[in-house]
Parts: structure tokens; C-alpha cells; sequence
């Protein structure tokens, strides 16, 4: 180092004072302008893409707060169309039932029409039969009666004391 500064020349230190400013000017025109609007510019585009990230995630959020919005509703429109079907169910087979106990009812009463007909129908036969018996035993009682003439004669006589008394 003391053999730099015993050699110290004022001329040559004056040029290479001289050429390092030029350096630094012809950098700072050519090359920090660039280098640092390349710099600003990748800073400009790293915030862009940060704020773009953020709303995409602001984004993101509101969809997912969206969809299960709508899941819930569709959640809440399914169990709303399996009651309203249950209590569709529910009816139709009360509607059923009352309907079966209706027509069994209607067919009770009509059995039980049909057997009271039918038991009339025997009835008035019955008493036809009764009658059409009694009338033959009669006959034939007043033939047997009536054949022999004392038996007649008797029966009138009865007949008229009978007749008399009431």
C-alpha cells in the first residue's frame, strides 16, 4: 500500500475519476432506468397478482357461502316434498280405508236386506204351505165327516149351537 500511495499521480487519478463518473452516467441512462423499471414493473405485477389472489379468495368464499346456501334450501324444499308426500300417503290410505269401511258397511246392509227378503219370502211360503196343508187336512177330515149322513147331521146341529152361542 505504500508503494500506491508514493506512486500517487494527480493525471491519472484526474481519468479515472473521470471514466468511473461516465461509467456510472452511461448506467444510469442505459442500464439502472431499465433494470429498475424492470424491478417497479415485477413489483407492480406481484401486488396485481396478490390482489388477485385475494379477490379470487374473497370470490372462493362467497361461493362456497353461496352453495351451501343453496344446499340448504334444496335440503329444506326435499324434506318439505317428503312431508307434503307422507302426508299424501297418509291420506290416500285414510281415504282408503274409509272408503273399504263405506262399501263394507253398504254390503252389511245389503246382506242383511237380502236375508230379510229372503226370510220374508220363506215366511209368506211357509204360511202358504201351512195353509194349503191345513185346507187339505180340513178336506179331507170333511169328506170323512161329511160321508156318513148321522156325522152331518150332528155337525150341523154342533155347528148351529155354535154359531148361537156367539
Amino acid at each position: 500500500m505504500d508503494k500506491l500511495i508514493n506512486q500517487f499521480e494527480f493525471g491519472l487519478f484526474f481519468w479515472q475519476v473521470l471514466i468511473f463518473v461516465g461509467l456510472i452516467l452511461l448506467l444510469k441512462k442505459f442500464a439502472w432506468k431499465p433494470i429498475l423499471d424492470a424491478v417497479n414493473d415485477r413489483e407492480e405485477g406481484i401486488k396485481n397478482a396478490l390482489l388477485a389472489a385475494e379477490n379470487a379468495k374473497k370470490d372462493m368464499q362467497n361461493l362456497k357461502a353461496d352453495n351451501e346456501k343453496l344446499l340448504a334450501e334444496a335440503r329444506a324444499e326435499r324434506d318439505l316434498m317428503l312431508k307434503e308426500a307422507r302426508e299424501i300417503k297418509e291420506k290416500m290410505i285414510a281415504d282408503a280405508k274409509s272408503e273399504a269401511q263405506t262399501q263394507g258397511e253398504k254390503m252389511i246392509d245389503q246382506a242383511k236386506a237380502s236375508i230379510e227378503s229372503e226370510k220374508n219370502a220363506a215366511m209368506a211360503e211357509l204360511k202358504n204351505q201351512v195353509s194349503s196343508l191345513s185346507l187339505e187336512i180340513a178336506e179331507k177330515l170333511l169328506k170323512e165327516e161329511l160321508s156318513n149322513k148321522e156325522a152331518q147331521t150332528k155337525l150341523v146341529e154342533k155347528m148351529l149351537g155354535d154359531a148361537k152361542l156367539n
